[in-house]
């Protein structure tokens, strides 16, 4: 891919490193290879979501979401429909659409990406509008986000923050009463959890979490039955092993759309790293290949 401008937005508090000398390098590394970079540094998600919108109605054919998921979430929600194509610095802690894209975390390679690899279509998910770009969940992991981002106010680091909010919502340990209209079908439930995954993600020992397409055109939906919490860690410890797709107490659907009620008024919902609140039903559907994303190069 030849790219001539690129407009690289910068979460600046995205993940545990220094996001503004990694703003300089970029500068360094852009120049270095010809091509013209305008770097703006938002210190806030609502900053993120501002710079995104003016760069989406700007010039530049070349928008990099340089963050974490959620940063690259929000600027990939502008980028769709437009001519614009995305590109991606992983910046933050996890990085889960980086990975499965195959963009490399160091700095420098993930930079080398944007001036050297080509660009592909991807899909993207939506719940009521709300794009996103990897999953989206209810019940325990909304409240595992919240805590985490409460005690990472406190001054905690990103995974002792992570830990701690993990036992949080354990000793709360919410039940949600759902209706499932998917394929077809209306499943009731009482579950601590429902996830629904842009795409497919393994549930095999050596790749779970992680997907091995991303423009397969379909949604997955992973929900447990009504559950204790020592048998939902051992469902936890048998996805570990490989073990879960089979358990009686899990249950895996595939479909490109599916519709949640509760009777619930207003539900907290998760995706990609950021916590909302709904008011159900929740309309969750995939867009094929909507997204224009650039991706390293065979050979690199």
């Amino acid at each position: 891919m030849s790219v001539a401008a690129v407009k690289i937005i910068v979460s600046a508090g995205a993940g545990p490193g220094d996001n503004i000398k990694a703003a300089e390098r970029l500068a360094a590394i852009f120049k270095d290879s010809g091509i013209d970079v305008d770097i703006s540094i938002a210190q806030s998600g609502a900053e993120v979501n501002e710079l995104a919108r003016d760069a989406a109605r700007s010039l530049h054919k070349v928008i990099v979401a340089a963050g974490g998921d959620g940063t690259v979430s929000s600027i990939a929600a502008t980028v769709i429909d437009t001519d614009k194509t995305l590109g991606v610095l992983p910046l933050g802690t996890l990085n889960h659409f980086a990975l499965d894209l195959g963009i490399p975390f160091n700095l420098e390679a993930a930079a080398h990406t944007i001036v050297t690899g080509f660009t592909t279509e991807v899909d993207v998910a939506e719940v009521n509008n709300r794009i996103f770009l990897n999953n989206s969940s209810l019940g325990l992991y909304p409240i595992i986000v919240r805590e985490r981002q409460k005690r990472e106010r406190l001054g905690f680091g990103k995974w002792p923050a992570f830990f701690w909010a993990i036992i949080q919502a354990f000793r709360r340990y919410p039940l949600l009463d759902v209706r499932l209209r998917v394929n077809g079908e209306l499943l009731e439930r009482t579950t601590p959890f429902v996830f629904v995954g842009n795409n497919e993600y393994a549930m095999d020992l050596l790749n779970i979490g992680l997907r091995e397409r991303l423009d397969k055109g379909v949604l997955s939906i992973y929900i447990t039955h009504r559950t204790g919490r020592l048998r939902l860690i051992g469902l936890a410890l048998r996805a570990v092993f490989g073990r879960l797709r089979n358990d009686k107490d899990f249950l895996a659907l595939r479909s490109n759309e599916v519709k949640i009620q509760s009777a619930h008024k207003r539900l907290r919902v998760a995706f990609d790293g950021e916590i909302t609140v709904m008011e159900p039903p929740l309309e969750y559907r995939v867009r094929p290949r909507t997204l224009r994303v650039i991706v390293p190069a065979e050979s690199d």
